[in-house]
């Protein structure tokens, strides 16, 4: 089967960014539970110059990783940026000093994020944010969306996305304004929305069709959240016997060929483990393969 191999972000607009259709997500690079410093500081560095060297050009990551960890890093590994790097962060959540996970989603709120995000990463203004959604908010959706498009407009912010977010919040944002991407939980294991450790993830699958219609990139977090060799499904691990492959590079190959709008963020602290990821861009599954995988 042949695959898209760039896609855009931002098409409908004057400032689109065409990319390579795989990027890396930033947050394992943190300690332990995303807090703190990286345990090998100079292997994550080396991670983020390897991928651009690779010409992997979009980066995921929020001020709350590791409390600006990942921010950091990119600053120091890659700044004065690549002309086509994408940088994309989240705003929405906090870290609370007990390590928890907590919203931070009022328009003050959102803006001192932005104000953050755009100090630490030496940047005028943010090619990407995705508005992370808290399912326990008590911050109307709309309200922290319009104060995201304000940013926009101010010049803060150029393109506006959203993470783990509902159809109905995907179809009332339609109606405010341009949604550039959908973050939200994915993976050939889970594909659907979950509990864990008290917080909601919202699945890809329950806003795919509307993503489709509207073309819009969908880039799905914790896409190997069960692809590990223990953890994959029987037919992952046949395909990958036929390819001589990880259950890792399966998984990720399904993705980019199961529709052209997705572009997988996979993430890890292992500079082998990140050069094993990328080879699944080269994976060639035929339609036989992905009707076996279904």
């Amino acid at each position: 089967m042949e695959i898209s191999k760039t896609i855009t972000i931002g098409a409908k607009t004057n400032h689109s960014f065409t990319i390579k259709r795989f990027g890396y997500g930033t947050m394992r690079l943190t300690g332990n539970f995303v807090w703190g410093e990286p345990k090998n500081r100079p292997e994550a560095i080396e991670i983020l110059q390897t991928a651009i060297s690779k010409g992997i050009y979009f980066l995921d990551t929020a001020d709350f990783y590791g409390q600006d960890v990942t921010n950091r890093l990119i600053a120091e590994a890659l700044h004065p940026y690549h002309e086509e790097l994408l940088i994309c962060t989240k705003v929405g959540a906090c870290r609370g000093a007990d390590k928890s996970w907590r919203t931070f989603d009022k328009p003050e709120n959102l803006r001192a994020s932005i104000e953050n995000n755009l100090q630490t990463l030496k940047l005028e203004s943010l090619p990407l944010v995705h508005l992370r959604v808290m399912t326990h908010s008590t911050t109307p959706f709309e309200e922290a969306l319009q104060a995201m498009f304000e940013m926009q407009q101010e010049g803060k912010i150029l393109h506006v996305g959203l993470s783990n977010v509902s159809e109905e919040e995907l179809k009332t944002a339609l109606t405010m304004g341009n949604i550039a991407s959908v973050e939200n939980a994915f993976g050939y294991g889970q594909r659907t929305s979950f509990v864990s450790h008290n917080q909601e993830y919202r699945g890809l699958q329950e806003v795919m069709d509307l993503c489709i219609e509207h073309e819009i990139p969908m880039i799905p977090f914790w896409s190997l959240q069960n692809a590990s060799a223990a953890a994959s499904t029987d037919k992952i691990s046949v395909i990958a016997e036929k390819y001589q492959a990880t259950p890792a590079q399966i998984n990720l190959a399904w993705l980019l060929h199961l529709n052209d709008l997705i572009l997988p963020i996979p993430g890890t602290s292992k500079l082998k483990h990140f050069e094993e990821n990328i080879q699944a861009f080269d994976i060639s599954l035929s339609q036989e393969d992905m009707d076996f995988l279904a």
